[in-house]
């Protein structure tokens, strides 16, 4: 009956957190953004890395069973050495490449990450495995997770951005593209307007169901059917993501400062 605790470089794993109840509702579930220190894809591996383990050692402290690296930057820079640290399951995001590739038509896929993603060599190592059938173009975006932390979701800064990042991608015949942070499914409405024809793969999903399997196969799940309950931490203001949990998590919640 022990929580999970799942982290974000801020509120970008809230999509996670959201699949994650949708599919285990019987779970207490612990969240941390590290909004203090977003955005992540710009900060060195050394710094996430560091940052990656002292917020797993403050969940594991709250009495997590089973951890969610709900970042794609986080992931590649830390989840072998969360991993090799805790005794207990660490769940971590990819971007869907391989998805991707199942369902284009064109044979062209777009990626929309974070510069720490994409290069790093656990990217890499994913598009040698499953982007041979099919042309990937990766686009870097700066400034994107900015705009989704201060909850602006539709307005004109952020379809600036998003017109260049994905002028580009539609250019050269991308017909699938890769939401490759867990910040950017919250701007998936206003992606869907400009281009309606394109499809948008994310993990949120495959990461849930990754987890339920691991927790079953540890005898970790939780007994009862629904009445999971949520923490939510902040190393930002508090205020800020109180603020945004009623359109980010679907409902008011308090939100206590990360000591």
């Amino acid at each position: 009956m022990r929580p999970i605790g799942v982290f974000d470089s801020g509120v970008g794993g809230l999509s996670v957190l959201r699949q994650i109840r949708a599919a285990l509702p019987g779970e207490d579930l612990l969240y941390v953004a590290d909004s203090g220190h977003a955005p992540y894809g710009t900060r060195p591996q050394r710094f996430i890395e560091s940052r990656s383990i002292a917020i797993a050692e403050f969940l594991v402290a709250q009495g997590a069973k089973a951890l969610v690296v709900a970042c794609n930057t986080a992931t590649a820079a830390a989840i072998a050495a969360l991993r090799g640290k805790f005794d207990l399951p660490v769940v971590g995001m990819e971007p869907a490449v391989k998805p991707a590739v199942e369902a284009t038509r064109s044979g062209v896929i777009g990626v929309l990450a974070t510069g720490g993603t994409l290069e790093s060599a656990k990217f890499a190592s994913l598009v040698e495995r499953f982007g041979s059938r099919s042309r990937v173009i990766v686009q870097p975006c700066p400034g994107l997770v900015e705009q989704v932390e201060k909850g602006d979701l539709a307005g004109i800064a952020t379809r600036d951005l998003l017109e260049r990042f994905l002028r580009p991608l539609l250019d050269q015949g991308a017909d699938t593209v890769v939401l490759g942070c867990t910040h950017y499914p919250f701007v998936a409405p206003l992606l869907r307007e400009m281009a309606p024809g394109v499809a948008l793969i994310e993990t949120g999903g495959a990461v849930s169901r990754q987890l339920a399997r691991r927790l079953d196969e540890e005898a970790l799940l939780a007994g009862r059917q629904g009445g999971g309950t949520e923490r939510f931490w902040t190393s930002g203001d508090p205020r800020q993501l109180a603020d945004l949990l009623p359109r980010l998590w679907g409902c008011a919640a308090p939100v206590e400062r990360l000591p």
